[in-house]
């Protein structure tokens, strides 16, 4: 529902927008900074569940050419808590997910202006804490590198200022332990929402 409801407001935006912004070009910077949020898939795994988690996220592109940027996408650290299937909190962890992705922009003269991107990502976890019925044992999770998706739209508000909308889906799976015992596979697999102001330049 939530990629739905992004969907039909980029189509609305759209036939708002006029194209008659400043239309951005080979050689251009863009930098956006807003709220965002990592809703890990359902189904981790078979013993426990991750939360969603909220945070600031930064990004940098370049235009390579008018319609391919290069982005790399940081963050302030994302915490989530972990909870037994159906109960209790019982850890949580740190992360950071940097990301670089190509982008094609498909109408980057108008000014409303969609844009997809793949890309690889680096998540690394830290800052493990343990609670409840794991209280006093020690929890780790392994670094993970997989693909990241999105779909997203700059929506220019004058020739410097803009607001951004996205949607990511990235291939996070961290391998646990649990005093050093293995809990196997955790497949966090995340939609990440963002929105965000943004600068050209």
């Amino acid at each position: 529902m939530k990629i739905k409801a992004l969907l039909g407001t980029l189509v609305f935006l759209s036939l708002a927008s006029s194209s008659t912004a400043m239309a951005v070009e080979k050689g251009d910077w863009i930098i956006r900074f807003g709220g965002t949020t990592v809703s890990p898939k359902g189904d981790n795994s078979e013993i426990v569940s991750v939360d969603s988690a909220s945070s600031i996220g930064i990004n940098f592109s370049y235009m390579v050419t008018n319609h391919l940027s290069v982005e790399v996408l940081a963050a302030y650290p994302f915490e989530h808590d972990i909870r037994l299937k159906g109960g209790d909190k019982v850890a949580s962890t740190e992360h950071l997910p940097p990301t670089v992705s190509a982008q094609w922009h498909f109408m980057p003269g108008n000014a409303f202006k969609p844009y997809v991107g793949l890309g690889i990502n680096y998540t690394t976890f830290f800052s493990e804490k343990t609670y409840g019925a794991l209280d006093g044992t020690k929890l780790s999770l392994d670094d993970s590198w997989g693909l990241a998706g999105e779909i997203g739209a700059d929506i220019m508000l004058g020739e410097t200022w803009l607001l951004n909308l996205s949607a990511r889906y990235i291939d996070i799976d961290s391998k646990a332990k649990l005093d050093g015992a293995s809990l196997g596979t955790v497949e966090i697999d995340p939609f990440v929402y963002t929105v965000a102001a943004g600068i050209r330049f």
